[in-house]
C-alpha cells in the first residue's frame, strides 16, 4: 500500500477517527512549540484588549495540524468557526455569502487558500483590511456598486504552498506561522495520547516504532496507529509492542525509515531510468504514474528532509544516501532495480 493509505485517501471513518483524536486546547497540542507559544500570546493579547483576533496564516506540509490549530484558536477566543477551502469558493458571491453571515469575532477558516480564484481573492483584500465588501448589482449601464459593512472577523488561512500566495494577500495577515515536521519524540507523545483515547494498549517501544515511521506527520502517525491497532486485535491479543508494530507496518511496505512503496519507486526511477538525475518533476511523474503536484506536496518534502533527494534548477537528483539505501554506489552502472 502507498502513502495514500496513510495520508490522502481518508474515507468517512478515517475522517471521524482523525477528528476524535484532534486536540481542542493549546495544552493538549503536542509539538510546534514556537508556533504554539506565538499563537497563545496572540490570543492572550487580543483577549486582554477585548479585541478580535487579527488574521492568521498557517503554512506547512499536509497533516501537521493547521486545521487543528484553527479550531483551537477559535475555541480559545470563544468564537464560532466556519470552515471552507479555496477551490470551493468559486465566485465572489460565494465569499460574500460567507462573510455577511458572520458575527463579530467569528473565525473564517479557508484551507488551501492559495487555490482561490483571483477574482475571489481580490474581494478578500477590503474584507480583511477594512471589513467592507463592494458588490456589483445588475450589469451594463444599470450596474452599480453597493458597499456592505462587515462585522470584525478573523480569517485563518491554511496553505501547503505558501510560495503560491500573492504578496497583497500575504501582507494582510497579522501573523504568519509555519509548521514544520515533528520530531519522533513528539510523535511518540501524540501516539501515546491517541492510544489512550482509543483505549489501545501500546507500550513505549511500540509507540516509538510507529513514531519513527510516521514521516514526521501526526496525521500519518494516527493513521498508522489505527492500522497497527487492527493488526494487534486480530493477531497479537490487542497488545501493541515493538515487534507487533514492526510486523504490522511491514504489511504496508513501510520500512524502518518511514519510506513506503512509492517513495522507493521514486528513488529507484531517478537512479535507474535517469542515471541519478537531474530529472524534471513532469518526467518523473509520468515514469512513476503519479500526479506532479502529489509528488511535490506529498512525497518530495519528506525525501528531501531525510536527505534522499535534492531539488536543483535542472531537476531532481538522487543523493548518496538514496544510492546507499539500495546498496549502490553513485556514478556506477546500475542493474535493474524496478
Amino acid at each position: 500500500m502507498s502513502e495514500h493509505f496513510v495520508s490522502e485517501t481518508l474515507n468517512k471513518k478515517d475522517v471521524e477517527f482523525d477528528i476524535t483524536l484532534r486536540p481542542a486546547r493549546f495544552t493538549d497540542f503536542v509539538g510546534q512549540h514556537k508556533v504554539r507559544e506565538r499563537l497563545e500570546l496572540f490570543v492572550e493579547a487580543a483577549k486582554g484588549r477585548g479585541d478580535v483576533l487579527d488574521h492568521v496564516l498557517l503554512s506547512g506540509p499536509p497533516g501537521l495540524g493547521k486545521t487543528t490549530l484553527a479550531n483551537i484558536l477559535a475555541e480559545a477566543m470563544g468564537a464560532n468557526l466556519k470552515a471552507t477551502s479555496g477551490p470551493v469558493i468559486d465566485k465572489p458571491g460565494d465569499l460574500a455569502g460567507l462573510l455577511t453571515s458572520m458575527e463579530r469575532g467569528d473565525v473564517l477558516f479557508i484551507d488551501e487558500i492559495h487555490r482561490m480564484q483571483k477574482a475571489v481573492e481580490e474581494y478578500l483584500y477590503s474584507a480583511m483590511e477594512d471589513f467592507v465588501i463592494d458588490i456589483m448589482i445588475d450589469q451594463g449601464p444599470h450596474a452599480r456598486s453597493v458597499r456592505l459593512n462587515l462585522p470584525r472577523f478573523t480569517l485563518i488561512g491554511a496553505t501547503t504552498r505558501s510560495g503560491l500566495l500573492t504578496a497583497p494577500l500575504r501582507s494582510r495577515f497579522g501573523l504568519n506561522a509555519r509548521l514544520d515536521y515533528y520530531s519522533a519524540k513528539d510523535l511518540q507523545s501524540i501516539i501515546t495520547r491517541s492510544a489512550r483515547i482509543l483505549n489501545v494498549d501500546v507500550d513505549e517501544a511500540g509507540a516509538r516504532e510507529i513514531a519513527g515511521r510516521a514521516r514526521g506527520t501526526p496525521r500519518i502517525a494516527n493513521s498508522l496507529l489505527r492500522w497497527v491497532r487492527d493488526y494487534a486485535q486480530v493477531k497479537a491479543g490487542n497488545k501493541i509492542t515493538k515487534d507487533v508494530a514492526d510486523k504490522a507496518l511491514a504489511m504496508l511496505d513501510i520500512d524502518e525509515h518511514g519510506l513506503d512503496e512509492m517513495d522507493k519507486r521514486i528513488l529507484e526511477t531517478i537512479i535507474q531510468k535517469f542515471g541519478g538525475g537531474p530529472v524534471g518533476v513532469s518526467s518523473l511523474a509520468v515514469s512513476v504514474g503519479e500526479e506532479a503536484d502529489t509528488l511535490e506536496e506529498v512525497y518530495e518534502p519528506y525525501l528531501i528532509m531525510e536527505g534522499y533527494l535534492h531539488r536543483t534548477p535542472q531537476g531532481r537528483v538522487a543523493t548518496d544516501r538514496a544510492y546507499a539505501k539500495f546498496g549502490l554506489k553513485p556514478g556506477g552502472k546500475q542493474s535493474s532495480l524496478l
